[in-house]
């Protein structure tokens, strides 16, 4: 039986994937072409718009590893669409991915269920598109469901991770760099590839042994951060979660 940190380790690729999938998505996609945006601009109006029309360091406060200036250039060049329309059609997109990627499964109900016990009980603190994605409505169908709160967890891991990696003194780009990168939304990827795509300026620096280790050292800390916000499970939920993610992984 799987105690909480583990079940953080074993759900964070799935959830990483499922959870963040509609991003990169033709749904997606879709939206950027029926608002004339580019893909960052939706992306963060559409992920970061629960922050509310704000100045752009704002965005970059939470957006921890991309460069700022592409954040506010992302940022301000999707202004044309309004953050409250913004995070509605990037939800909607969510969830239409989400029927269209495990509109088959039968454990999404339950994928559902035990995750929304998850995201009740968890601490906004250090976390804030983790607080603002939890107040956004959820669908009632299963699939659009399970992926959108699958999305939240997401963001929690991801507010917390950040924490941990400026807590070890490591700069974004270092971070990035260093990282295995094994649960994208596109993939197993480099960390150079990472980096290019989030348009860090090359070239990059070498990452030497030490700074792997490092890097290595803050995901053994955010697994800590995370266990207690998976303790709210009995061990046989915490097993059932991991084998129906398991699944809808593979779907």
């Amino acid at each position: 039986m799987a105690d909480p940190r583990t079940t953080a380790r074993l759900v964070k690729e799935p959830i990483g994937r499922l959870g963040g999938g509609f991003m990169v998505s033709r749904e997606a996609k879709a939206l950027c072409e029926r608002h004339g945006l580019g893909a960052r601009e939706l992306y963060f109006r559409g992920r970061c718009g629960v922050l509310g029309e704000c100045d752009a360091d704002v965005v970059t406060s939470v957006a921890v590893f991309f460069p700022p200036g592409h954040v506010a250039e992302s940022w301000y060049g999707g202004r044309k669409l309004p953050v409250e329309q913004a995070v509605e059609e990037y939800a909607g997109a969510c969830h239409d991915w989400g029927r269209r990627r495990l509109g088959g499964h039968d454990g999404c109900a339950r994928i559902a269920e035990l995750l929304e016990t998850v995201v009740a009980e968890a601490s906004p603190v250090g976390a804030p598109l983790f607080a603002g994605w939890r107040a956004v409505p959820l669908p009632d169908d299963p699939p659009a469901r399970a992926v959108q709160l699958m999305h939240v967890l997401r963001e929690l891991r991801g507010g917390l991770h950040a924490n941990a990696v400026l807590a070890a003194g490591l700069r974004p780009l270092e971070a990035v760099l260093a990282a295995d990168h094994a649960g994208t939304p596109f993939g197993d990827a480099s960390g150079e590839t990472v980096a290019r795509f989030f348009e860090w300026p090359e070239p990059y620096p070498p990452v030497s042994p030490e700074l792997i280790a490092r890097r290595a050292a803050v995901e053994e800390t955010t697994d800590d951060l995370l266990g207690p916000v998976f303790s709210v499970l009995e061990d046989h939920e915490s097993d059932e979660l991991i084998e129906l993610l398991r699944f809808g992984q593979a779907h």
